[in-house]
């Protein structure tokens, strides 16, 4: 599956925090983008996994 993603500079911070618009509540963070885009697909995973678990125990 693809899913964009919005990957924001953390000023205050350093890094980027990038979220994933289409699947509210998936976020993560990174010192570099690359790691930042490396956590978010990550973070993906676990939020579709949990989501088809859902789904099947309806």
């Amino acid at each position: 599956m693809i899913f964009n993603v919005v990957v924001t500079p953390d000023i205050e911070e350093g890094g980027f925090t990038v979220s994933c618009p289409a699947l509210p509540g998936c976020h993560s963070q990174g010192e570099t983008i690359e790691e930042a885009l490396d956590n978010i697909r990550d973070a993906i995973s676990g939020c579709v996994e949990v989501l088809n678990r859902r789904a099947l125990d309806r």
